[in-house]
């Protein structure tokens, strides 16, 4: 566990501290651009083992790109069993920002979590796991920002079995399922864990904002939603008219029993998006639009594994 806290410590520095940290026990000191090429070198590693530390260096050195990484790198994922796509966007927050600072929260608190899972006795050491570089924000507006995370997706998903991305706002998913729909036709079905429906033909004069993602999402597969515990007069009316699975959090939190008829109506393939605020605020505060009375730690973890037991996740 040495290298872990070798990590820890390096993430606490100063950004110049870091980069030796990088230059000196990560980088094999070669050329002199060694720095900028980082990615190509080590975009793949055994669980979050050095995770941090190259986030941070990805951030100063792959900027600008466009793209994330295919903008001015074509990177080598042969090998990875997964890709983390970090997406630090959110343009269309209504109430509290700084859903955009979540990849990099993730990603850094990532080497305080065992690598060993103990629900399921796996050790997540025995994947190899690529994380790419952060999309870059488009400003010109939502429309565009969602054409830019659909092409890096669909590049990634040339390349690897599974991308778990990581926002930012819940807007992010409808380029994802755009893909994922595309490749798996009739065989999708998408589930949402998520307070609120966001089934808004439009907000605040976008048809992407965060409140409208799964109305889009629901043009491309057939959605279930769980948790939901506000929704607008549009949003119910349009859940009627649809006739979709919704699971509301004041019939299931604490609950189990609903899982199994949850899972049978899933089509063979599943992408799930998790919006933090379908938690409770007892357990996940720090979010864009918190709602009282939402749901535990387990009821979504059980949820997820049953979804993997007898379904196939081909994308979060």
């Amino acid at each position: 566990m040495s290298e872990m806290v070798s990590v820890k410590e390096a993430g606490e520095n100063s950004r110049k501290r870091m980069r030796t940290y990088v230059e000196d026990n990560v980088i094999p000191p070669t050329k002199p651009e060694a720095i900028s090429n980082v990615y190509s070198r080590n975009q793949i590693f055994r669980g979050s083992l050095i995770c941090n530390t190259i986030m941070s260096v990805f951030s100063d050195n792959l900027a600008g790109a466009g793209f994330g990484a295919f903008g001015a790198y074509e990177p080598d994922l042969a090998g990875a069993d997964a890709v983390i796509l970090p997406v630090p966007y959110d343009a269309t927050v209504c109430y509290q920002p700084g859903t955009r600072n979540g990849p990099t929260a993730i990603i850094n608190s990532a080497p305080q979590v065992e690598h060993y899972d103990f629900d399921s006795g796996f050790n997540c050491e025995d994947l190899n796991i690529a994380l790419l570089n952060e999309i870059d924000i488009d400003v010109s507006g939502p429309e565009a920002m969602m054409a830019r995370i659909e092409k890096v997706y669909r590049a990634v998903a040339e390349k690897v079995p599974f991308i778990l991305m990581l926002g930012g706002e819940h807007s992010i998913t409808c380029p994802a399922v755009r893909v994922m729909a595309e490749k798996y036709k009739d065989s999708l079905s998408v589930v949402q864990f998520d307070a609120h429906a966001d089934l808004r033909d439009s907000y605040m004069g976008s048809p992407h904002s965060h409140a409208s993602v799964m109305r889009r999402v629901s043009d491309f597969a057939p959605i279930t939603q769980i948790g939901i515990r506000n929704v607008s007069k549009e949003e119910k009316e349009f859940i009627k008219t649809s006739g979709h699975p919704v699971y509301y959090a004041q019939d299931i939190a604490g609950k189990t029993g609903w899982i199994d008829g949850m899972v049978d109506g899933l089509n063979e393939n599943v992408y799930i998006t998790v919006d933090l605020d379908g938690f409770d605020p007892s357990v996940i505060p720090g979010v864009g639009t918190p709602e009282p009375g939402g749901l535990l730690w387990r009821d979504v973890t059980e949820a997820i594994k049953l979804i993997g037991e007898k379904r196939k996740i081909v994308g979060a």
